[in-house]
């Protein structure tokens, strides 16, 4: 158990308590060499519906052109009642995840309450600013933080940019390469009230848009079982949706998609999707 003197006691902060025993690594000075081939994770979403929020990702990373990866988890518990969707470079940005689990849990247990929702996503906003010199060497992070206020009894949604700046979105947030075609999907069919099957169908939807645009983003492969990793966050905590009910889900909106006329409009309800198009 280490021990401080009081003007370098870092307290409940567990980032500056890593920096203190020279556990964060430093950035590289040099710019990253472009042989080399950073894997990325592509592309996000999270929707905010009546009873919380539902974060989806999907499955696969490249490198370069190379699809390296393609069952890559992007979707994480922060804690209990919020989570972590990342995009951009996949290994900085998983240890950024798992360093920001830490620093949630070393709060709660210092502490003895858990931190304010706006409060975890300053202290994301803040790791994403310390990444900046990483960044700016090709190895940038851009995540989405979403959670349910349990003191307001709502789902709020965080996106970031690479500078650490921190946007409070309203009804959705998306990154990655593919994130502007499934967020112009949400855009379209978002409204007030959305059920969980709704948004959860909402954000099956918007990947599997933004997979058939976007060579970086993987749909869903039905060969391997393979289906983005999609969870909801209430008043209940973070919970993952089984892979049998995205992979029911997923047939419904092929099969809906097949049965439009001429390239017509998507399903938009869970209902119209179980259904076919009306």
């Amino acid at each position: 158990m280490p021990f401080f003197n009081p003007a370098e006691d870092p307290g409940p902060d567990f980032a500056a308590l890593a920096k203190l025993q020279g556990l964060v690594p430093v950035p590289p000075s040099a710019a990253v060499d472009e042989r080399l081939q950073i894997t990325h994770a592509t592309t996000v979403v999270a929707i905010r519906y009546a009873d919380g929020v539902v974060m989806a990702g999907d499955r696969r990373a490249t490198s370069g052109h190379i699809i390296s990866h393609r069952a890559i988890e992007k979707v994480f518990p922060a804690d209990r009642h919020s989570g972590v969707a990342i995009a951009g470079a996949a290994g900085p940005a998983m240890e950024m995840v798992k360093l920001f689990q830490l620093q949630l849990e070393h709060y709660e247990k210092v502490e003895g309450s858990q931190l304010s929702l706006e409060g975890k996503a300053n202290q994301l906003g803040q790791m994403v600013r310390n990444n900046l010199p990483a960044a700016m060497q090709g190895l940038a992070v851009v995540p989405i933080f979403a959670g349910f206020d349990t003191r307001r009894s709502m789902g709020r949604l965080f996106q970031y940019d690479i500078t650490g700046g921190r946007y409070e979105e309203s009804n959705f947030a998306t990154s990655g390469s593919g994130g502007s075609l499934a967020g112009s999907v949400v855009k379209m069919r978002f409204h007030e009230g959305l059920t969980r099957d709704d948004a959860v169908d909402l954000a099956i939807t918007a990947l599997f848009e933004a997979a058939d645009e976007d060579s970086a983003t993987g749909g869903p492969d039905m060969v391997r079982g393979i289906y983005p990793v999609i969870a909801t966050i209430t008043s209940n905590g973070f919970e993952r949706v089984a892979d049998t009910e995205i992979a029911q889900r997923f047939v419904g909106l092929l099969d809906a998609l097949s049965s439009r006329d001429g390239g017509g409009r998507l399903p938009e309800t869970s209902t119209e999707t179980a259904g076919g198009a009306r």
